[in-house]
């Protein structure tokens, strides 16, 4: 296996990488001792960054009759070693030695090459629910209309683009119905994939019917279902990514945690991004991701506070939002402003579903709860809005 030439062949494939991998395999083997107690569990691990490493240059080594002649030989050695296919590898400096479809593998091969220390890569966090609310990734929490086709993310890695419907005859509310996402071809990582949702339609595979993307051994992109026909997961290994899916009473949510350096990896023309820019100021009902107070004087006709149409008072929503959610954050407050516009409880566990997404993803502790600040402009603790219950002007201001 290790002795093969060349033969004249290699200058034929000069893309070809299989003699980096024996070099390789032979630096991790070279020291091993058979008489060593964990001989064949080193020699294992060398034989499976072997593999991994010739897996990657299947594509430009096709023609290659050295190839061929390692990967044959890495099979026989892995039976007669009793080597499982899955399991630690060896690894050194190399590059080639890394695996391109790991995100974080691609941040320490380029550690390596410039032989300094960076920093780790950082992640943002992007989350949309309820009708609909929106977390940026830088942060930013709004209440949106968008009604119709609306693009979430689209940049080189990833396509994220959601619909919107309205949920309240004679308003603008509206919430998500549908969910499209594709992953696009990443070198020998995976195929373009395209996963794709609607309401009572939450699909555990991709729109082909295959459930990975690449290599079944490494899943360096895989979709898990959590709840059947409630909830999945996408993780997406070689891009650092995932996804969060959920459907909670007849609308979807999103949650979704991916690198900076690829989520900003953008071309000018694909500057309509909700994530990253936000909501058209057009397209806003919040005031600065604050829900709007109204103006003194905009009273509810009579009898309208204690019975309004969605058949929650201001108290029962905000009792009921409790329940799932002590603190009262934006969340809370989104909850209580979705049970007033629509009345469908489902929507209390929307925004707290949203929440624990966060917890799941958002990088940094510190920024999962966002308070909105107090005075007549916002729903804050200290405004108007909570002073005085017996006022339910928040939906006339909002949507008429």
């Amino acid at each position: 296996l290790l002795s093969v030439s060349c033969l004249g062949d290699c200058e034929l494939h000069t893309s070809c990488g299989i003699q980096k991998c024996t070099t390789d395999f032979v630096s991790f083997t070279s020291h091993l001792n058979a008489a060593v107690e964990d001989f064949d569990l080193e020699f294992c691990k060398a034989l499976r960054a072997y593999s991994v490493c010739t897996y990657r240059n299947s594509k430009v080594c096709r023609g290659n009759l050295v190839y061929h002649s390692a990967v044959l030989g890495i099979g026989d050695l892995m039976t007669q070693r009793n080597c499982t296919k899955n399991g630690p590898t060896s690894s050194t400096n190399s590059e080639m030695t890394h695996d391109p479809c790991n995100y974080s593998g691609h941040t320490e091969a380029r550690e390596h090459q410039r032989e300094e220390k960076t920093p780790s890569p950082t992640y943002l966090f992007c989350g949309l629910f309820g009708d609909p609310h929106l977390r940026t990734f830088k942060d930013h929490f709004q209440t949106c209309k968008v009604e119709g086709a609306w693009p979430l993310i689209d940049n080189k890695y990833l396509s994220v683009q959601v619909t919107n419907v309205p949920v309240v005859p004679g308003s603008s509310a509206t919430a998500t119905n549908k969910i499209t996402i594709i992953f696009k071809s990443y070198q020998d990582c995976t195929d373009q994939k395209v996963y794709q949702a609607m309401t009572d339609d939450l699909p555990s595979a991709f729109v082909d019917g295959t459930t990975s993307g690449g290599d079944e051994n490494t899943r360096s992109l895989h979709i898990v279902e959590k709840v059947s026909g409630r909830y999945i997961e996408m993780h997406a290994r070689y891009i650092g990514t995932t996804v969060y899916v959920r459907q909670l009473g007849h609308y979807l949510t999103l949650a979704i945690r991916m690198p900076q350096e690829l989520a900003m990896a953008y071309e000018e023309s694909q500057d309509l991004q909700l994530c990253v820019n936000g909501c058209p100021s057009s397209e806003r009902i919040d005031q600065s991701g604050h829900l709007p107070l109204p103006v003194v004087g905009k009273l509810l006709p009579s009898g309208a506070a204690s019975h309004p149409r969605s058949g929650y008072t201001l108290e029962t929503a905000t009792t009921k939002c409790h329940e799932k959610m002590l603190v009262r954050d934006i969340y809370f407050y989104s909850c209580v402003f979705d049970l007033l516009t629509t009345g469908d409880a489902n929507f209390t566990a929307a925004a707290h579903s949203a929440l624990q997404d966060v917890e799941a993803l958002h990088p940094s502790k510190d920024h999962w709860h966002i308070f909105p600040r107090s005075g007549d402009d916002g729903v804050g603790r200290d405004s108007k809005f909570f002073v005085r219950p017996g006022l339910l002007w928040l939906i006339l201001v909002v949507y008429l």
